[in-house]
């Protein structure tokens, strides 16, 4: 017996173009933090009529923008004892850990394993 695996899916060509188009929103909302609104708001939109693969990536930047404000919002109220500098700073790391990674895997074709995960 021959042993073949079975295909794997293949997005079709610009399948994955919202999900790129909203990690460059996000990365460009770490100097112009409004985008990263426009960005989630365009994955909301997407989402529901998206392929596995892309739903994927939108349901990660969805829960990324929305655990990122939450990190925003502690480090922001912590900023009085200065332990929110570094907690804002960690935020910027992992908001662009997780934007990277995703960005990656869209350009390759591929989904994300685990789209509401709070890592990377």
């Amino acid at each position: 017996m021959t042993d073949t695996q079975p295909p794997v899916a293949q997005p079709a060509p610009g399948d994955l173009d919202a999900a790129k188009l909203v990690y460059i929103l996000y990365f460009i909302s770490v100097v112009v933090g409004i985008t990263a609104l426009a960005g989630v708001i365009f994955a909301y939109l997407k989402r529901g009529t998206a392929s596995a693969i892309a739903a994927s990536h939108l349901t990660f930047q969805i829960r990324t923008f929305w655990i990122g404000l939450l990190f925003v919002v502690i480090s922001g109220i912590t900023m009085i004892v200065l332990v929110g500098w570094l907690l804002g700073l960690a935020t910027v790391i992992w908001f662009l850990i997780r934007s990277i990674k995703g960005f990656m895997l869209a350009s390759e074709g591929k989904a994300i394993a685990d789209p509401e995960t709070w890592l990377w």
